[in-house]
């Protein structure tokens, strides 16, 4: 019987070795850690959204990160059919806001669970608290595997050991490590999806999330990119899912100019419109201080943030206000501006991008085209998206994928 050997526990490993043992091989897992699927239990909040109901086209539109190569994968192993497995096995799902699923009990813990069962289910040895050091390799072909001093003879590895992002899950680069030392390119990892440091202090704003807002990079005068959503205030800068998307983008700019993020507080409304409506409030609220007069418009924390912001005094009178100073409100409404300091390190980061070139693998079989018997799945590979479950489908497709072909 065919042996395959699969470093790493994660949602790609896992699901590696249940296809390569659906196919009938000895399979065994070595994962570092002392339990599986770590990064899996934090993954939505604790909740794991674990993967996007979108079809094939808009799945591929949140996959910037080289989505040509995910082509086959998917067609082999698409969302729709993830969710199949998952509910024919009793997992059941349910689909949220932006196509989002999610498992019913909201628990991630049980995503977990389903998968280490399904490994006993069929057979599947896990080894925990092992380090892969090396895999060995004899005339381009995998031969075994190098674990805390000994090695272990095997036909196929196949290598899910994720990014460096979220190191406590034993994400710590060791795959790049392994993959470089037998020939492959490893694509400087980036921290993709990740929330972004300003240069301006928003610590009083801290904890302040804002829905249905429009969030524009610009590198001077060049738009980088917009997004359209929610968003949340940190002690640091700016974070949530609309910031974290942006921030994928802003990697090519930074260090070259200035860059900067403009929040369009009220994306629903034109300049024109906006003032008509400032006009209502003011006229409602004339003889109120400014600070007293925008809770209409906006949330609570933010008025003072924005009156400073416009520079005008916030303990003036509405009826003083003057058209010059109504114009400067209304246009940090539309254009509420951060200079952008940096990004968060790469180990805060939900994903990492970059990793072993996608030139080296091929796509229809997530084989290495340097060395027979080696396979890739999930993060290690350079391929990337955005947040709303398309980064564990793609875990979960390649991880299929490299387990039928091992």
């Amino acid at each position: 019987m065919k042996k395959v050997f699969v470093v790493g526990g994660g949602p790609a490993g896992m699901m590696a070795a249940l296809s390569a043992a659906m196919m009938g091989k000895e399979v065994s897992i070595f994962e570092r850690n002392n339990i599986l699927g770590k990064k899996l239990l934090v993954t939505g909040n604790g909740r794991c959204n674990i993967t996007n109901f979108a079809d094939k086209e808009e799945f591929f539109e949140n996959i910037p990160g080289n989505s040509k190569f995910l082509y086959s994968a998917f067609s082999k192993f698409s969302n729709k059919d993830l969710i199949e497995f998952l509910n024919k096995n009793g997992l059941k799902t349910k689909i949220e806001r932006g196509l989002r699923v999610f498992p019913v009990s909201d628990k991630s813990i049980e995503v977990r669970d389903f998968f280490v069962n399904m490994l006993k289910k069929y057979g599947i040895k896990i080894n925990y608290n092992c380090r892969v050091s090396d895999v060995i390799v004899e005339n381009k072909h995998v031969k075994g595997i190098s674990v805390d001093e000994s090695v272990l003879n095997c036909d196929s590895v196949i290598l899910a050991t994720g990014g460096v992002s979220y190191p406590t899950t034993g994400s710590t680069g060791d795959g790049y490590e392994i993959a470089k030392k037998l020939g492959h390119t490893i694509i400087e990892p980036f921290p993709s999806l990740v929330p972004i440091v300003t240069y301006e202090n928003v610590r009083e704003l801290m904890g302040l999330t804002l829905k249905n807002v429009k969030v524009s990079a610009f590198f001077g005068e060049k738009l980088i990119r917009e997004e359209f959503g929610e968003m949340l205030f940190t002690h640091f800068g700016l974070s949530g899912p609309a910031i974290l998307t942006l921030s994928r983008f802003l990697h090519d700019y930074l260090g070259k100019g200035e860059v900067v993020i403009k929040i369009d507080l009220k994306p629903g409304l034109n300049v024109e419109k906006l003032e008509e409506r400032v006009l209502r409030d003011f006229n409602k609220y004339q003889n109120k201080n400014l600070k007293n007069a925008l809770e209409d418009l906006l949330p609570h924390s933010l008025i003072l943030y924005v009156i400073k912001r416009a520079n005008i005094e916030p303990d003036k009178k509405v009826r003083e206000i003057t058209k010059n100073e109504r114009k400067k409100l209304v246009n940090s409404l539309k254009n509420l501006t951060f200079k952008v300091k940096g990004l968060r390190p790469i180990r805060e980061a939900i994903v990492t991008g970059g990793g072993v070139s996608i030139k080296e693998i091929n796509p229809s079989t997530m084989e290495s085209k340097i060395i027979k018997g080696l396979f890739f799945a999930g993060e290690i590979i350079d391929v990337d998206g955005f947040t709303g479950g398309f980064n564990l489908q793609i875990a979960f497709s390649t991880g299929y994928v490299a387990g039928i072909n091992a």
